[in-house]
């Protein structure tokens, strides 16, 4: 029984180890998407510290904007890379050209998506710490009265409904070899657009105002609000984290199951190994 746990624990660690060496082979990849992150965030929080110039009002509270913005950028990127990470795991098979050797190997599904997880969260967290300390660096922000501990458990709860949402969206490429990868985006987009990112869900029009509530991105990013910006949010950063924990319960196996009749789906018709 233990050593057939080892087995799957190592199987699952092969694939963590497997996409952090694919990291490390495109680094200059990574250097200029973190830099154009950088830049990107940079750009969002100095929106905040422009406020009073662009508005000509001198009682905003630009130190309180630039935090508000700059928990949206950062949550999102967290929360983003987790997705693309999740999502885009057949395109990068499909990009090294080993597709059929892994989906053929003896290995279970889950123990690939164990391990893709594992590496997204962590790699995520990375990406997003590098981002904010750097960002941060540019303004001199007050978190002392922020429940960190609180915040951290929103983020790592949220990130388990995203990584469902990332396998649910993974099919995309899997079905449509031409266009999958690039109609995860499209999934993406409409949840930068109805969570509340850089603005509260209540200015949205009633009809996205109702879609923002199936977005755990919205319940993160109100919780992270409620933990760092004490009187932002009605509410205690805690009881976001029923929703989200609501959400991650029925998206991941939701996802797992999916993916595994899509599977399924590919190999009949011939479909797995198609690059375009």
């Amino acid at each position: 029984m233990i050593q057939s746990i080892r087995l799957e624990m190592r199987q699952s660690y092969a694939f963590v180890a497997r996409n952090f060496n694919l990291v490390k082979r495109y680094w200059g990849w990574e250097v200029v998407w973190l830099a154009y992150s950088i830049a990107n965030s940079l750009s969002v929080t100095f929106i905040g510290a422009g406020a009073g110039e662009i508005t000509g009002e001198t009682q905003i509270d630009t130190d309180f904007l630039i935090t508000y913005l700059l928990i949206g950028t950062l949550v999102w990127r967290f929360l983003a890379s987790i997705f693309n990470n999740i999502s885009e795991m057949i395109a990068w098979e499909r990009w090294e050209g080993t597709i059929e050797y892994t989906f053929m190997a003896p290995v279970r599904r889950i123990n690939q998506m164990l391990g893709q997880t594992i590496f997204a969260i962590v790699y995520s967290f990375l990406f997003t710490v590098i981002i904010g300390v750097v960002v941060a660096a540019f303004f001199d922000l007050d978190f002392s009265d922020a429940d960190l501990v609180s915040a951290t458990m929103i983020l790592l709860v949220g990130s388990v409904s995203f990584v469902g949402i990332g396998v649910v969206a993974s099919i995309l490429p899997l079905l449509y070899p031409e266009r999958g990868a690039q109609m995860t985006n499209i999934v993406q987009a409409f949840f930068l657009l109805v969570s509340g990112i850089y603005y509260p869900i209540s200015v949205l029009p009633k009809w996205l105002q109702y879609l923002a509530k199936i977005s755990p991105a919205t319940y993160v990013l109100e919780g992270m609000r409620a933990a760092l910006l004490p009187g932002t949010v009605d509410a205690a950063p805690t009881s976001f984290v029923w929703p989200l924990l609501l959400m991650g319960l029925i998206m991941l196996p939701l996802g797992m199951y999916l993916f595994q009749r899509a599977e399924r789906y590919t190999k009949r018709t011939g479909k797995l190994k198609r690059n375009g």
